[in-house]
Order: structure tokens, then sequence, then C-alpha cells
């Protein structure tokens, strides 16, 4: 389960636009509210190029307050506010807060609580839930939300009752991953969408509203609900969910090929046993077909990817997660000699020192367990996406069994892997240089993976990736001695 630590900074971001009238209440609001012990605040408020007068305000509330306030030199709109909010943040979980007083800040601890609690990565503000109460206004700006909300929950899957909300409160290092291309108001079914591809644990509390009218200074208008129907297809069309450049939106874009995982989940398989530690478990994509088991370990070293795990695998007592680098002899002492089965699938050749990290896969198993090694075969096919993705090497197979054998193994299997997808890797990452995989080129390449492992075995070339499964003797000199050295039972 992810929980937030002791000691954590909400970074509450304020975009602000023309609010001359609220500004000084709302912070002056944000600084009143009393945050669980333990909880920090941060107060970022981005001005997007105020004309009213609102700037002279804001540096009057910098010498009353510790704030942060940043001056865009132009308007561009509330999604382009919140955008530079957050790259600003510097705290453990970020709020965006209005600055017109629709929404009463004093029931930030409400939000806060599940994600402080370890429930939730994005905890969203409704207004349409049972709140203590809600201004009475316009009726078809209400059928418009809940027009956009089942719209976006068509698209999503979810069963979110309001997704306009600006109170959505999540987890730093997730919207600090995630890109917002939309610069107005267009930016609410944004975010849902990613968040529901990213596959967040997403919950919701009933919150107060004090809409205001128009008259007041309401900005959003009816074009801005019609663009958001065409923003939450275009989301539900596009994956883009990262901002980092290593590799996480092709692991997203492969985690979508359920037909191909199975065919490699089925290599492996008869050599699988009951008690797995998976290292580089990305996503899930493995472990989710080689469960159920005894006992399995998803490990990784990325925490995004730690996180989409604990989600994933949240109600499913026998699967734990934890952190693992396979370079680092440290990881390993709570680890050793605890699995029948070591499964490490395009993982060795991201490390430099592959030589340690087969010698603590070796230390993870017991004596007479597996490991199922799987990498990229041939240097000759080191192309953009081995580059993208932090490949070192490619291998051969002289050169991975002599590692494994020198870590202590003993060669039971060799095998090649996927003979059809070399003529388009070569095309794509050695040619062609790409930098992604298209989306209806993996989507046919799936739907047919059928056809294309029953064809692999008559192929006249080495396959795309090499598979070794290696065995740890059942009594090796190291289990020995560590037997030797036990006290008597």
């Amino acid at each position: 389960m992810n929980t937030v630590r002791e000691q954590t900074k909400l970074s509450i971001v304020v975009p602000v636009y023309n609010e001359r009238y609220t500004v000084v209440e709302l912070v002056d609001s944000l600084f009143r509210v009393a945050l669980p012990v333990g909880v920090t605040r941060e107060v970022i408020l981005i001005d997007d190029a105020s004309s009213d007068g609102t700037r002279e305000i804001l540096r009057e509330l910098e010498q009353k307050h510790p704030l942060r306030i940043h001056y865009q030199s132009e308007n561009q709109g509330k999604g382009s506010a919140v955008r530079k909010g957050i790259e600003l943040a510097s705290g453990d979980v970020i709020v965006v807060q209005d600055a017109d007083l629709e929404y009463d800040p004093g029931e930030l601890p409400k939000l806060l609580r599940p994600i402080l609690d370890g429930h939730a990565d994005v905890v969203y503000g409704s207004r349409f839930l049972a709140g203590e109460y809600r201004r009475v206004l316009y009726f078809w700006h209400t059928v418009g939300n809940r027009i956009l909300t089942l719209w976006s929950n068509f698209f999503t899957n979810l069963n979110l009752t309001d997704i306009e909300t600006c109170y959505k409160m999540v987890r730093a290092p997730i919207l600090k991953s995630i890109p917002i291309r939309s610069n107005r108001f267009g930016m609410e079914p944004e975010l849902t969408a990613k968040f529901a591809k990213r596959g967040c644990r997403i919950y919701e509390v009933a919150i107060s509203y004090r809409g205001r009218s128009y008259r007041e200074g309401k900005k959003i208008t009816p074009w801005d609900g019609v663009k958001a129907l065409f923003t939450i297809v275009y989301f539900w069309l596009v994956d883009d969910l990262y901002t980092e450049q290593y590799g996480h939106a092709i692991l997203h874009q492969l985690s979508k090929t359920h037909r191909f995982n199975n065919w490699l989940a089925d290599t492996i398989r008869p050599w699988v046993g009951e008690h797995v530690i998976e290292f580089g478990a990305g996503l899930g994509n493995l472990s989710r077909q080689l469960l159920p088991r005894d006992s399995y370990c998803a490990s990784d070293i990325d925490p995004l990817h730690l996180d989409y795990l604990s989600n994933v695998f949240e109600n499913q007592p026998s699967v734990s997660v934890c952190k693992a680098d396979i370079e680092k002899s440290e990881d390993f002492v709570e680890l050793e000699g605890r699995f029948d089965t070591a499964v490490a699938l395009n993982v060795v050749e991201h490390v430099e020192d592959d030589k340690q990290a087969l010698a603590n896969i070796f230390s993870a198993l017991r004596p007479g367990g597996r490991a199922c090694i799987l990498v990229p075969r041939s240097r000759r096919l080191f192309g953009s996406f081995d580059e993208l993705l932090g490949h070192f090497r490619r291998y051969t197979p002289t050169q991975l069994r002599s590692g494994l054998e020198e870590a202590g193994f003993e060669i039971e299997k060799e095998l090649t892997f996927n003979r059809i997808s070399v003529p388009g890797w070569f095309i794509n990452a050695v040619v062609l240089r790409r930098k992604s995989f298209g989306r209806l080129q993996l989507k046919l390449f799936d739907s047919t993976v059928w056809l294309w492992r029953r064809l692999d075995p008559f192929l006249p070339w080495k396959g795309l990736s090499l598979v070794m499964i290696a065995r740890r003797p059942a009594a090796d000199p190291s289990s020995e001695a560590s037997q030797a050295a036990a006290p008597p039972s």
C-alpha cells in the first residue's frame, strides 16, 4: 500500500486571473486552514497576466504571507497556469485551488485524508455528492457538467460524479510525470483521462460549493464545454501519459499487447515455480500472466512503476511489491534464498554491471531454484528503441551463458524467442530509427499473435530475444557454507 511519509508538504497551486475582489480573502483562508499533524503547506500563485489590479494586490500579499508567486507575461489560460504551478511545486501532494472562493479551503484536510491513509493517489472533491451545502445556481450549467462527466466516464470506464471540479488533489510524483497539453479548461477532462489510463487509485469526497454567477466573474463558457467533449475523445485515442523520456511511454504501449505478453509467459511457464520474484516488473504486463502463485514478489526500481504495481495488486495478498536494484547487493539482503524462481525479462541489459546483477539474482534463489532470463539478442539489431529504453547492450548466446556460469548457474535450457519481429525491429529501430511504436502497428501485431507464434519455429533466422533457463545447483558451496554456519535447531 502506498503511504505518504510522516512529514508531508502540501503544495497548493492557485491560478489567478483578474480576481482582485477575492484573492486576498482566498490567500488568508489558505493560511488559516488547520492541516493534519505533520503536514506543512506551500502556496504557489500563478498570475495569468491579470489586468484589473490583481498583480499589485499580489505584491502586497507577498509581504504578508510566505508565498511563491509567478507572473505570466501574457494570458495563456488556466491549464497553462496550473502547468507552471506544478512545475514550481516542491511538495509531496499537489492540489489546485481556484482564487474565486467557490471552493472552501477549509475542506482541504478532508481531501488529503485518503492520500495520507495510503488509499488514494488522486482525490476529487465532488460538488454533486452530498456535501454540507451547495449554492443553487444555473440548471443548464449543472446539466452540462453531468453530460461531460457521463461522456468522460463512458470513455474512461470510471464512475466519477464530477470531472469538472477544481479540487483535484494528487500525489506529486504522479502529477509531475503527466504532461498537461490543454491551456484552458480542457485540462480537467485531460487529467481525468490520463489518471484513468495510468491506473491511479481515484477517490471522491463530498465538498461544499459556493458557485458564483457570470455577473460575479465566472469565466467558463458553454463553448468550453463543447471543446471538453472533443478533448475527452482525443485523450481516449491518444496515449500521451508521461513527461519523462526514458521508456515509460513505450512500456505503456507494450502493456496493451496482451496476446504477446501471454506468448512470452507461456514460453517460460514450464520453469516457473510457486514462489517467484520478478525483477523489472514495470507495469505488471508479465506478472498478470504468471499469477496466481503461492507467493509472487513484483520488484522494480522506478517509483512510478512501484506505485502502479502497488495499485494493481493492492487486493491480492499473495503478491508483494518491493524495490530491488539488481546491481545493488544491499537490496538483496532480505531476499536471499527466498524464492524457487527468479524472472528477469528484458532487465539485465539495462544495467552496466550485468555480472553483479546475475550474482544478485543467484543469491535470491533457493538451492535448486531456477532463473528465467530474457535479453535482447544480436548486437547488429541495436537501434533507436534500445537507446530509448536505456539498453547497454544486446547479447550473444556465448556472452549470456558465460555470465550465468560465472555467477554459479548451470544452464538448463537455451531458447530463441520472437523471430517474426526481427524484420520489423530492424526497419523501425535500425534503419528508420523511430522513437516509438505505432499504435496501429502494435494492435495489428498483437491481434495476429495467434498466427505468428505458430509460424515462429519455422522461420529460418534467430529470434529478437534470447531466453536462458539457468539453475542454481541443488547443493552449491555457498549454501553448504551457510548451512554449516547455521545454529542447530
